[in-house]
C-alpha cells in the first residue's frame, strides 16, 4: 500500500470490457428481439455525427441516429445488425438505433430466421 490518502494509486479502478462468455443456448435464450414498433436492420454506412443509413427488414432505408443517452455506450460499424425505432414523424425515413447486436448473436438470428 501507498503512503498518502488510502490505497490505489490514480484513480478509480477501471472496469475490463470484455463481456461474459454465455453457451450459445444461453446466448439464444437472453437475446433482446424487436418489441413491438421496431425493426431489425443491417447498417450500410456511416454518415457521420451519430448518423448511419440502415437497410431495414420492413423494406425501408432510414436515416438512423444514436440516441444521447445511448451514444457512448453503443459503437456501432457499417455490417452490424441492429434494433431501428422508427420515428412517430417521418418514421418510414428517419428512426433511433436503441441496440446492436454481436457478431455471434447476429449468426444466431439468420439461424432462426429473423435476418
Amino acid at each position: 500500500m501507498l503512503a498518502g490518502k488510502g490505497g490505489y494509486r490514480g484513480g478509480k479502478k477501471k472496469k475490463t470490457g470484455a463481456r461474459p462468455v454465455l453457451s450459445h443456448e444461453e446466448e439464444r435464450r437472453r437475446m433482446r428481439l424487436p418489441r413491438d414498433g421496431e425493426v431489425l436492420g443491417m447498417v450500410l454506412g456511416l454518415m457521420g455525427g451519430s448518423r448511419m443509413k440502415v437497410a431495414c427488414k420492413d423494406g425501408k432505408d432510414r436515416m438512423c441516429r444514436v440516441p444521447g443517452k445511448l451514444k457512448n455506450r453503443i459503437w456501432v460499424r457499417e455490417g452490424d445488425v441492429v434494433i431501428v425505432k422508427p420515428w412517430e414523424i417521418q418514421g418510414d425515413e428517419k428512426g433511433d438505433v436503441i441496440w446492436r447486436y454481436f457478431p455471434s448473436q447476429a449468426r444466431i438470428l439468420k439461424e432462426e430466421g429473423y435476418i
